[in-house]
C-alpha cells in the first residue's frame, strides 16, 4: 500500500518516530531556512500530489498550473488512483515518482482531503521535498481533531527539515522563476503579496495590474501552521526581484519578530504595506484598568507600524493606490501640502481631502508667493490653495512653472494638482500639444527632486495622465484618493520605539496600592506623600506627620477603581474632616488600608492616563490618554510598542488631539512636556522588565508647568 493510501488511524507517534529515523538522504533535517525558501520559490522538481482528472478539483486546477508554469522545474504528478492527469501519468506517491526519475522533490503540493494530510507529508519529505505546500483544508480551522492532525503533519516536516507553507491555502507564485502553483495566473511585477485571504489576493492581483504594477512573489498562508508572515517577510529582505511588499494578516503568529522583519525589510529600502482589519473592535479584551479597555488591538497595530515604518491601510484600493507612490524614492517629510489647481471649487475640495487624510494645506507667503506671483499670471491665487483662476486652458506652461516652484519651496512637503489637468486634449484638440509639454516638464521637475507629486484628474487616463503616471506620479480620479497617498507617503520617524527589552526584574507578586506606588517610585516617577493606616490610631499618627499637611486625601485600598463607590475623599482641609471621613470610609467599604496623602495642586494641572499593557503576540504596548479618570469619555489616546525613548514619549503625546492643552491654551500655561515624557517613558520601561504584569497603570497623572506627579497606581498580573 502506497503512503498515500494509509488511513489517518495508521499513523501514530511510533509511525513519526520511523521517519524521524529514516529520514531521507535527499532531505537531511540539517536543511537551512535558506535551502527551504529556495525550495519554495525556485524549486527543481514539483510533486502535485492528488492530482485530478476532475477539472473541478484543486488536485487538477494547481496540477494544470505547475504544467503551463514557464519556469525550469519538472513537474510530477501524484494520485493514489494511477492512470494519467492532463495526458500525464500518475505515480501513486511521491517517493514512487521520485525513484523512477531517480531525482529528488524539493517542493510538493499536497492537495489531498484531511484525512490523508499526515501520511502525505511523510510520503513528500521521505521523497525529499524540502518545502511542502499544503492545500489541504479541513484541519485546525475546523477543531481539535483537525488541529491534532495538523500538528502531526507539521511535527513530521519539521523533523524532516521541511517548511510547511498552510495547510488550508491558495499555493505560492514566484514570477521571478517562473513558479504559478495557484489557481489564477498572477501578473508579474515586483511587489511581493502575502496574504491570509486568497480571494483578496487576486482581488488585489487585479488591483495592481490596473496601475501597471505586478507580483514578484506571492503566498497564501492559510493556517500559519509552519511557514506565516513573518518567514515570508523575511525571506523578501534579500530578493532582488522584489522592490516592495503587501501583506493581509488577521493574525500574527510571533509579534516581536514580525517587527524585527519589517525593520529589516526598511533597512532595505523595501515599503512595507500592511492591510489589517479590526478597527471597529472596541476594546482587546475585557480588562481589570481603564488602560487595558481603552487600548484596542487595532492601536496595537498601528503602534507596530509605527515602530516598524511600515504603512498601515484600510481596504485593498487603498493599499494599490499607496504602492505606487511607495515604489518612488519620493517621501513627504512633513505633513504641509501645497494645491495646484485652476478652480477654485476643486481647490476647496482637496484642501477638505487633505484635511480628513490629517494633512496641513497652509496659508503660504513671503518668497514663493513672489515667486509664483511671477510664474503665473496676474489673476491668480498664490496662498494656498494656489489657483490658477482659469488660466490653465490659456497656458498649460504654467501648470509646470506652478509645480515647479511650489516642489522648491521650503513651506510644503509635497504638492497635490487637482482639477482638469489632463483633461484639456479631450476639450480641444489644439491644446494636445501643450498639455504633453506641460506634463513631460512636471515629470522631469518631479524626478529631479525629493518632494512627491499627487495628481487628481478628471482625465486619469489621457496621454497626459499617462506620461506623469509613466514617471512614477500617481495619479487619481478621485482628490480623496490622492490626499490619501500623500497620508502615506509622510515619513515618520521610528527611532526610540519597541527598544531593546531590558532583562526581566524580580517578578512582582505584590499587586497592593502601596506595592505599585514603590515599584513605580523606583523607576523615578514622583508621588504626592502617603502614610497608610488600618487603624484610628494609625490615623492620629500620620496627622502628627510634619511631611503631610493640608490638605489631604483618602484613599480606600484593596479596591482596583478606588473613587468606584465613593473609595477617594479630597480637599479634606483639617483633623475633624479627615477623621469623620476615615470614618465614613471604614464604616461602608470595610477597606484593608487606608491611605492618607497630601494633596497636589490642580491650578494649571491637566490629567492624563499613563499605562500599559501587554499584548499576547506583540508585548508590552505604552498608552497615554487625556483626562485622567474622564478618558473614557473623551476618547483621546494614543499608544506605542514600549520600551519607548523620553523623545519617542514626547512624540506620542503630542500625537494626542488635545495635545494643544498640553502646550498651553486661553491664557494657562504649557505643561512641563519633558517630565510628562520621562513619566510615560518609565512606565514602559517597567513594563518592559516585568513580564507578569499584563496592566499597569498611573491614573490620573497631573502634569503642569513644575513637573509630572502620578496620584494613583495600579498593576495586574497575568
Amino acid at each position: 500500500m502506497s503512503p498515500t493510501c494509509l488511513t489517518v488511524q495508521s499513523v501514530s507517534d511510533a509511525r513519526i518516530s520511523r521517519v524521524r529515523r529514516q529520514g531521507s538522504p535527499a532531505a537531511p533535517s540539517a536543511t537551512s531556512p535558506a535551502d527551504q525558501v529556495e525550495a519554495l520559490f525556485s524549486p527543481r522538481t514539483v510533486a502535485v500530489v492528488g492530482a485530478s482528472a476532475d477539472p473541478t478539483k484543486w488536485g487538477h486546477i494547481i496540477a494544470g498550473r505547475a504544467l503551463a508554469s514557464p519556469g525550469e522545474h519538472r513537474v510530477l504528478l501524484v494520485s493514489r488512483r494511477g492512470g494519467e492527469v492532463l495526458g500525464l501519468a500518475t505515480h501513486r506517491s511521491a517517493q514512487a515518482a521520485a525513484a523512477a526519475y531517480d531525482l529528488r522533490v524539493d517542493l510538493a503540493v499536497l492537495c489531498v482531503p484531511a484525512g490523508a494530510f499526515v501520511d502525505s507529508v511523510a510520503d513528500a519529505v521521505a521523497a525529499g521535498a524540502r518545502a511542502i505546500v499544503a492545500i489541504t483544508a479541513g484541519l485546525a480551522e475546523v477543531g481539535a481533531d483537525g488541529a491534532r492532525l495538523e500538528a502531526e503533519g507539521v511535527a513530521i516536516a519539521r523533523d524532516a527539515g521541511a517548511v510547511l507553507v498552510g495547510p488550508n491555502c491558495l499555493g505560492v507564485v514566484d514570477t521571478t522563476t517562473g513558479l504559478h502553483l495557484a489557481p489564477t495566473e498572477l501578473p508579474a511585477g515586483d511587489v511581493a503579496v502575502l496574504s491570509q485571504s486568497g480571494n483578496l489576493a487576486l482581488d488585489l492581483a487585479g488591483l495592481l495590474a490596473d496601475r501597471d504594477l505586478g507580483v514578484s512573489r506571492f503566498v497564501s498562508v492559510g493556517n500559519q501552521a509552519d511557514f506565516g508572515v513573518v518567514e515570508f517577510l523575511q525571506a523578501c529582505v534579500d530578493h532582488g526581484g522584489t522592490r516592495a511588499v503587501a501583506v493581509y494578516t488577521e493574525d500574527v503568529v510571533d509579534g516581536r519578530a514580525f517587527l524585527a522583519a519589517a525593520r529589516a525589510l526598511r533597512g532595505v529600502g523595501k515599503p512595507l504595506v500592511v492591510l489589517a482589519p479590526g478597527r471597529s473592535e472596541a476594546a482587546v479584551r475585557s480588562a481589570a484598568s481603564h488602560t487595558g479597555a481603552l487600548t484596542s488591538s487595532s492601536m496595537v497595530v498601528d503602534a507596530v507600524c509605527a515602530a516598524a515604518g511600515a504603512h498601515r491601510v484600510d481596504n485593498p484600493t487603498q493599499l494599490a493606490d499607496l504602492l505606487v507612490g511607495l515604489r518612488a524614492p519620493r517621501r513627504m517629510s512633513g505633513r504641509r501640502v501645497a494645491v495646484l489647481t485652476d478652480g477654485g471649487g476643486h481647490g476647496a475640495v482637496a484642501a477638505d481631502a487633505l484635511a480628513v487624510a490629517g494633512l496641513e494645506t497652509p496659508v503660504l507667503s513671503g518668497p514663493v508667493t513672489t515667486q509664483l506671483e511671477a510664474a503665473l499670471w496676474a489673476q491668480a491665487t498664490v496662498t494656498n490653495p494656489v489657483d490658477l483662476a482659469g488660466a490653465g486652458e490659456r497656458d498649460l506652461a504654467s501648470y509646470a512653472r506652478g509645480v515647479q516652484v511650489l516642489l522648491d519651496c521650503d513651506d510644503v512637503d509635497g504638492v497635490l494638482l487637482t482639477g482638469y489637468f489632463g483633461g484639456y486634449a479631450a476639450w480641444h484638440a489644439d491644446l494636445a500639444g501643450p498639455e504633453l509639454a506641460a506634463a513631460r516638464q512636471m515629470a522631469e521637475a518631479v524626478v529631479a527632486q525629493h518632494k512627491p507629486l499627487v495628481v487628481h484628474t478628471v482625465q486619469p487616463d489621457s496621454p497626459a495622465s499617462r506620461v506623469l503616471r509613466a514617471a512614477g506620479i500617481p495619479v487619481h480620479r478621485d482628490v480623496d484618493r490622492g490626499g490619501a497617498v500623500l497620508a502615506g507617503l509622510v515619513e515618520t520617524a521610528t527611532t526610540g520605539l519597541a527598544g531593546e527589552r531590558p532583562e526581566p526584574a524580580p517578578a512582582v507578586t505584590d499587586t497592593s496600592y502601596d506595592a505599585a506606588r514603590a515599584l513605580f517610585a523606583d523607576a523615578g516617577i514622583a508621588f504626592p506623600v502617603a502614610l497608610t493606616v488600618t487603624d484610628p490610631a494609625g490615623l492620629e499618627s500620620a496627622l502628627e506627620s510634619s511631611a503631610l499637611g493640608f490638605p489631604v486625601v483618602l484613599k480606600a485600598t484593596g479596591r482596583l477603581h478606588k473613587s468606584d463607590g465613593g473609595g477617594v475623599v479630597v480637599g479634606l482641609a483639617d483633623r475633624g474632616q479627615v477623621r469623620a471621613a476615615y470614618a465614613d470610609l471604614v464604616t461602608r467599604l470595610a477597606p484593608p488600608a487606608v491611605s492618607v496623602e497630601a494633596m497636589a495642586d490642580l491650578a494649571d494641572g491637566v490629567e492624563l492616563i499613563v499605562g500599559a499593557v501587554r499584548d499576547p503576540k506583540f508585548g508590552p504596548v505604552v498608552m497615554v490618554g487625556l483626562g485622567g479618570v474622564l478618558t473614557e469619555v473623551l476618547d483621546d489616546t494614543a499608544c506605542a510598542l514600549a520600551p519607548v525613548s523620553v523623545d519617542a514619549a514626547r512624540t506620542l503625546l503630542l500625537s494626542l488631539h488635545g495635545a494643544p492643552v498640553l502646550l498651553g491654551t486661553r491664557g494657562r500655561r504649557p505643561v512641563d512636556l519633558d517630565a510628562l515624557a520621562r513619566v510615560v517613558a518609565r512606565v514602559s520601561d517597567v513594563a518592559a522588565a516585568h513580564p507578569e504584569l499584563v496592566e499597569l497603570e498611573l491614573n490620573p497623572v497631573l502634569a503642569g508647568p513644575g513637573g509630572a506627579l502620578a496620584l494613583d497606581a495600579r498593576v495586574v498580573l497575568g
